[in-house]
């Protein structure tokens, strides 16, 4: 995003802006409704908008971390990555192996 004339410009491509195989997508195709009727983004949707944003911007690193918590805390199996753009399909396994990884402080 960046700012021209007073206007905000908003690009199509998460994290660096520039064209990849990932963008956003229109709303109406991702959106999902919870049993009380409220949107939100589907999984599969979020992960790869997340980690196409944190590949290619290296200011958006929170995005990959996003990423790798919510593999660990909703238990994501590794398969999902068949389910995610080709794009993504590497580094969610790289993220999926990270979050394997538990740290006892």
């Amino acid at each position: 995003m960046g700012m021209t004339d007073g206007q905000l410009m908003v690009s199509e491509y998460p994290g660096d802006g520039l064209p990849k195989p990932v963008a956003f997508p229109p709303p109406e195709t991702v959106v999902e409704f919870d049993a009380e009727g409220l949107p939100y983004t589907s999984l599969p949707s979020l992960l790869e908008l997340k980690m196409a944003s944190g590949m290619t911007a290296p200011q958006r690193m929170q995005d990959l971390a996003d990423v790798m918590n919510l593999i660990r805390i909703n238990h994501l199996p590794p398969e999902l990555a068949t389910q995610l753009n080709p794009y993504v399909q590497e580094k969610f396994i790289e993220l999926w192996n990270v979050a394997q990884i538990r740290e006892d402080y």
